[in-house]
């Protein structure tokens, strides 16, 4: 699996939510593309991460 541009392994299938979780983010701060496809928050739960998936994980840093 390539996520933001660095090849991973991923040992088991896994939901885009508990890759998310995983990784210790914030799952309300981060905007997560597979294969060039945005997931919806809501849809984190049922969709399923392969290893030949492309994964683009965005987080939302506030500044000021």
């Amino acid at each position: 699996m390539i996520v933001n541009g660095e090849s991973e392994s991923l040992a088991e299938p896994m939901t885009v939510a508990a890759f998310v979780a995983a990784r210790g983010l914030n799952p309300g701060r981060v905007a997560v593309e597979v294969n060039g496809r945005i997931v919806p928050r809501d849809a984190r739960e049922s969709v399923t991460l392969a290893d030949t998936d492309t994964v683009e994980i965005v987080s939302f840093v506030q500044g000021g």
